[in-house]
């Protein structure tokens, strides 16, 4: 056959994402599995594979086991785990694997996470795209040829390891009494937070948890599972204040990134949590012996994170937005933790790889060991103010971008490129970065400076220009 068929619309550069049905079929899936144990050379190895409560995930794993186990793979089934999970036994048992899972988007869609062995991401520079063009291949031929070995199944559940590995990573038995409302979204944070948090598998923690949507159901009937929203966290900020909680957390869909709301109902910005965490993996690692241990975070955190690091005596390395680009830092620097604006918080002891609930452990550890509310204890990590992220919408994103610069960059601003165009004061009174969206022809803005009033003319400038 000479079919030509485009998986392109469903490949992105750190996964894939697509419309079930449409951009994402059992036909692709299937193809998708056998280039995957081709492509990482997997022929004899074991293959993870779950997936999110989204209703085609079933459907998927089977046939993404199919084509692996055609083309000689073992395929071990994991069942519903969320996106941590996969990470936790990837690099526990030093295996390949996938999730299927579209994270925080519509029930729709449904997608992969995909992992090398040891919980080493995958990109499109870094083997994703040769898995594209292999699957494209086989699907063009109409057919996936066996290998000599036909690859096995069978099936593992991996909860009760991953909740006493966390726990021992982060010891909250101490922890003063807490009142905790935790919102879900439908998401696999239902399954999690129980195994991990409350009484499932483990002894109890002085944590008194209070679901929100706990029901795995990835038609998302509530609202849907992206916390990065502000819509979507106004369920728990409610419950958190008609409870008197302590702190409110909130998880993705496929539960790898965590949002944190304080006591009185206001978001705890990823920046803050970032610091939180930072403070405590560096006093851990000097602890162990470790001389001045590196804390990664994106150019969009804010500058209380490199400072709070220095401060602490620890080293602050600065890297672009992406988890690809943070994992490979972390591995070459040998960074203890990363923390991004998008709340994807990495770990060393993790495999270097990304989990919400590790993060969320630590930042209730941080509340747990004091006395202070977390809004008192926030203050300390969030002494900037912030623009949040200002999309726009463009026609010409690189004009746009042009007449930002020529405006801004003048003397006493220091201009750099290492994702889009950051303009910083040399007072250090303001910086704002400038991104172009590597999927949607949108600009994004976020800023930051010292005083309220700054920001606010700052931000005012710059989307003049951008919105002319």
């Amino acid at each position: 056959m000479n079919t030509t068929i485009d998986l392109s619309a469903s490949f992105k550069a750190y996964d894939v994402r697509g419309i079930v049905g449409e951009t994402i079929t059992v036909e692709s899936v299937r193809a998708v599995g056998a280039a995957f144990v081709d492509v990482l050379g997997l022929s004899g190895e074991t293959v993870l594979v779950g997936g999110d409560m989204r209703p085609s995930s079933p459907e998927f794993s089977e046939a993404f086991a199919d084509g692996a186990t055609t083309r000689g793979a073992d395929v071990v089934f994991l069942g519903l785990i969320s996106t941590d999970e996969l990470y936790y036994a990837s690099g526990r048992y030093n295996a390949a694997g996938v999730t299927f899972t579209a994270s925080h988007n519509p029930a729709q869609y449904n997608g992969m996470k995909m992992s090398r062995p040891g919980a080493v991401p995958m990109s499109s520079e870094t083997g994703l795209a040769e898995v594209r063009d292999l699957a494209e291949r086989y699907l063009a031929e109409g057919t996936i040829a066996a290998a000599d070995r036909q690859g096995s199944t069978s099936s593992r559940d991996v909860l009760k390891d991953y909740a006493e590995y966390l726990r021992s990573l982060v010891d909250l038995s101490s922890s003063r009494p807490l009142k905790v409302v935790v919102d879900a979204g439908n998401g696999m944070a239902g399954l999690t937070t129980p195994a991990v948090l409350g009484t499932k598998y483990l002894d109890a923690l002085p944590l008194d948890i209070i679901p929100l949507y706990f029901e795995l159901d990835g038609t998302f009937p509530n609202h849907p599972a992206n916390p990065l929203e502000p819509e979507n966290l106004r369920d728990l900020q409610t419950a958190v204040v008609s409870n008197g909680a302590d702190i409110g957390l909130a998880f993705d869909g496929d539960a790898d990134r965590c949002f944190v709301i304080d006591e009185q109902g206001n978001p705890v910005s990823p920046s803050a949590v970032t610091g939180m965490v930072a403070r405590r993996e560096i006093r851990r690692a000097q602890a162990a012996g470790e001389q001045e241990p590196v804390i990664i975070h994106n150019l969009i955190t804010s500058r209380a994170v490199p400072e709070l690091v220095r401060a602490e005596g620890g080293r602050p390395v600065r890297t672009r937005v992406g988890h690809s680009f943070i994992k490979a830092v972390m591995a070459e620097e040998g960074a203890v933790f990363g923390g991004e604006h998008s709340a994807h918080y990495y770990f060393r002891e993790f495999w270097n790889a990304d989990t919400g609930m590790l993060a969320a452990m630590h930042v209730l550890a941080a509340l747990g060991e004091q006395n202070q509310p977390l809004s008192e204890l926030g203050r300390e990590y969030e002494p900037y103010f912030a623009s949040g992220e200002i999309n726009t919408r463009l026609d010409d994103v690189n004009a746009a971008t042009a007449r930002v610069r020529q405006e801004f960059e003048n003397d006493g601003v220091t201009v750099d490129e290492v994702d889009g165009l950051t303009f910083t004061a040399d007072d250090g009174s303001w910086w704002f970065n400038l991104r172009a969206s590597n999927t949607e022809p949108f600009l994004r803005l976020n800023a930051e400076a010292e005083k309220p009033e700054t920001l606010e003319s700052l931000t005012a400038a710059v989307l003049e220009q951008i919105r002319q």
